[in-house]
């Protein structure tokens, strides 16, 4: 048998709904089957913590071998895994259709699965991913909120820790008062009527639990980029994508999030909108994830395969516009060197790097430098008081070359910025390269839409 495989990786649905799913025998001898593959091959020994967790358990062990390690030491193993993708994506050789059949990503989510149905999630963490309720009555005390969990605050912090086990040094996302919704219905009109080319292309915003209650101005600013080039968009948030759902293995509210939200875009689609996700993560739910999730004997299974045909990254609709319409003219060159990252969850739909396209499609783009690996954050996962030294320790290699950019910027007398598609990812990366000392210039985290707006003297409100 040949190693490794030349075809194109697939998923299988995953049978959450078969009780076989859950069945500890099962699940062990699964465990077992693939942590045996991945200690042969050792392929992803850098990709995130899981894998060293599991060949260092394996190498301690009397023989060296898998059948000496108990099955309660896999649990750290699957606590480090952060659903990242990357291994099933750019790594593993024996994906599907190999016929090892190795899908880590899944197993771990099956593992965790089935720890949800027996225990349920730990309180603080099922309190913490209600990003809705959260974001909700966020809106109505935000200043208090952000000065609350803001880094100045050592207090505060210390206190969050304690309660929320949250890490002290941990970066959060500053809550708004206003969501983009609210912000679109009342500055809406004025964009599209901005979009010279209204009625020809048009769009409708996923806006995310992040940019709807954390970050509206840079929804605002994409809406903006957008109508530059005539696109008109409206905005729709029926609800979050699941995604911190899925990291606690609560498969069945992922399947009702997704359920929800594609009976809320069908109309749109219905009426000939292309649906653009604002975050990388929302939009590998809504494209891959979720028609795995919902069964195909689900009433509502065909809107949701429908809405991940019609569904594109924010970097991918800008460079497909680039391919078909052309760009509106009256662009700048790139402001300045950039430390690009490629968001996990961006590379994991399997599109191609779609953010440096985009920034390609800047005059004389010659200062980009692409950095392919992860940032250690992981989404709640890094923020924990556990993870965060280890998700420090994981981006390490990107702040590094991060630091490289911003100190030739600082050579150039030109601005340097430190940009991902992830708006957790950039804010980890900036605190890694404050954590690496010698920081050449003030820092802040920039998403490459705001950088291809500068292109058009497009600048979003607040920073």
């Amino acid at each position: 048998m040949r190693e490794g495989s030349l075809s194109a990786p697939i998923r299988h649905p995953v049978d959450w709904q078969n009780p076989q799913f859950y069945d500890e025998a099962a699940l062990d001898a699964e465990l077992r089957r693939v942590f045996d593959i991945c200690h042969g091959c050792r392929r992803c020994f850098n990709l995130c913590d899981s894998f060293p967790r599991l060949f260092d358990l394996i190498d301690a062990a009397p023989s060296g071998e898998l059948h000496d390690v108990k099955s309660p030491d896999f649990k750290p193993v699957v606590d480090a895994c952060t659903l990242c993708d990357m291994c099933f994506m750019t790594k593993c050789p024996y994906v599907p259709p190999h016929v090892f059949d190795v899908d880590f990503p899944h197993l771990m989510l099956r593992y965790r699965a089935a720890e949800t149905k027996k225990h349920g999630i730990a309180f603080v963490d099922h309190e913490l991913i209600k990003t809705d309720r959260n974001g909700y009555m966020a809106r109505f005390v935000a200043p208090l909120i952000n000065w609350g969990t803001s880094l100045r605050n050592r207090l505060g912090r210390i206190v969050l820790e304690l309660i929320a086990h949250v890490h002290r040094d941990a970066a959060l996302p500053r809550y708004s008062s206003e969501t983009l919704v609210a912000r679109t219905k009342m500055q809406g009109v004025e964009i599209n009527r901005a979009a010279p080319a209204f009625g020809k292309r048009k769009a409708v915003l996923y806006a995310t639990c992040s940019m709807n209650y954390n970050d509206p101005d840079l929804g605002m600013l994409a809406r903006a980029v957008l109508a530059k080039n005539g696109i008109a968009t409206e905005t729709v948030y029926p609800g979050c994508c699941g995604m911190p759902q899925l990291e606690q293995g609560d498969i069945a509210q992922v399947a009702d999030n997704a359920r929800k939200v594609a009976a809320a875009l069908m109309p749109w689609i219905d009426q000939g909108y292309d649906v653009i996700a604002l975050v990388p993560s929302c939009t590998l739910m809504l494209k891959l994830e979720w028609p795995l999730l919902v069964p195909k004997t689900d009433p509502l299974y065909a809107s949701i395969e429908k809405l991940a045909q019609a569904t594109f990254d924010l970097s991918e609709y800008i460079v497909d516009i680039a391919a078909h319409q052309g760009l509106a003219s009256g662009m700048k060159p790139l402001a300045g060197p950039v430390a690009l990252h490629l968001a996990c969850h961006a590379r994991a739909q399997n599109m191609g790097a779609k953010a440096v396209e985009m920034l390609k499609l800047l005059p004389q783009p010659e200062d980009i430098t692409v950095i392919e690996r992860c940032s250690g954050h992981g989404g709640s996962w890094g923020i924990k008081k556990e993870n965060f030294p280890v998700a420090l320790k994981i981006g390490t290699p990107v702040a590094r070359k991060a630091v490289g950019v911003l100190k030739k910027a600082e050579e150039m007398q030109r601005p340097g910025f430190v940009a991902s598609e992830c708006p957790l990812a950039a804010a980890h990366i900036v605190q890694g390269v404050e954590a690496l000392g010698d920081t050449p210039q003030t820092l802040r985290a920039w998403h490459p839409i705001e950088i291809f707006a500068l292109a058009y003297d497009i600048e979003r409100k607040s920073t």
